[in-house]
């Protein structure tokens, strides 16, 4: 069971933590689609805050469609958010693609073996065409890292395009980009935000789950365990989730102090640290250092085993649509 525990020390109030708790878990795959959270009572009792400040945060999370509430069940995990959802939308439109191959043959006077003769012939004919796929992130240089990491575990041919949601809210390219990809892809707790730009007409979409990246785990991994360390975030909740993080690839490093970049004790949470570990989008940070002084980016990576299990079969599913139209050559004279 994942833990919801809180860190009072933060200037960070207990209702964002906890927020920013359930989204990591969610983001990070400890808290499954479908998974029941304690209820209101429960949690408030086991973290000792008030249970009007859960069921706060309990519904801004239903809001933006992460958690869903199912009457005189509880509170859940929103299983909207599966890969099974993306899978059903995907062959709802696949059918009514072959409802309309259908139709044209129809028109044309082709009788059923003519059909699944042709459909046969142009499957055999038809060469290996890669698919387009569109990440959509909130950084440009993360998401382009993110995009990559992905592409780099297809099969050959397919390509992963990047696309920062502040360019899919203001840029119509970008936006004509992804609504006509084969397959969008997103974190999790942005799914919903990018299903409702895209609109109902969109490309399927399969939020991947994220883990820090290797090489951020490592360096977690290598601190000294005398070290104190300053965790410096670009939003209040991110704060959190790189604290979750910490706690779990640095257990061993007891001296932690975490402060938001445009909070007032930032200096001095900065004075006494000997590393700093700072979230993506924070990087304004690296001009209030000293020069050389050690600066870790806390960055996360697509989970591979999320690319395999999600993703994969999802382009397999796309790469075996038939041809949507058909053409019949009709003799001059």
């Amino acid at each position: 069971m994942m833990s919801f525990t809180l860190d009072r020390s933060l200037s960070v109030p207990l209702g964002v933590q906890l927020r920013g708790r359930i989204r990591y878990g969610i983001a990070c795959g400890e808290l499954r689609p479908g998974e029941r959270l304690p209820s209101v009572r429960e949690l408030a009792a086991r973290i000792g805050i008030a249970p009007m400040t859960v069921a706060t945060v309990y519904r801004e999370l239903q809001e933006a469609e992460l958690l869903e509430g199912r009457g005189g069940s509880g509170t859940f995990v929103a299983s909207s958010h599966t890969e099974d959802q993306a899978r059903r939308t995907a062959l709802q439109r696949l059918r009514s693609r072959i409802d309309a191959l259908l139709r044209d043959a129809e028109a044309l006077g082709l009788n059923t073996p003519d059909i699944l003769a042709l459909v046969h012939t142009r499957l055999q004919a038809r060469p290996a065409e890669g698919l387009r796929l569109i990440f959509v992130g909130v950084f440009p240089a993360a998401t382009q890292d993110y995009a990559a990491a992905v592409e780099a575990r297809l099969p050959p041919g397919d390509q992963v395009w990047p696309v920062t949601l502040d360019a899919l809210r203001a840029d119509p390219t970008s936006w004509l980009d992804a609504a006509s990809a084969d397959l969008v892809l997103t974190i999790p707790d942005r799914r919903p935000e990018v299903a409702a730009l895209l609109g109902q007409q969109a490309p399927p979409l399969v939020a991947i789950r994220f883990l820090p990246a290797e090489p951020v785990r490592a360096a977690l991994a290598a601190l000294d365990p005398f070290a104190q360390v300053a965790v410096v975030s670009l939003f209040p909740e991110w704060l959190v989730m790189m604290m979750t993080g910490i706690e779990r690839f640095a257990p061993h490093v007891s001296q932690v102090a975490a402060a938001v970049l445009d909070s007032p004790d930032l200096g001095a949470v900065l004075a006494s640290a000997d590393i700093v570990v700072y979230s993506t989008g924070a990087e304004a940070l690296l001009d209030r250092l000293p020069k050389g002084f050690p600066a870790l980016e806390y960055r996360h990576s697509p989970d591979p085993s999320d690319v395999e299990r999600n993703v994969l079969p999802m382009l397999h599913a796309l790469r075996h649509r038939p041809v949507p139209a058909m053409t019949q050559e009709v003799p001059c004279g």
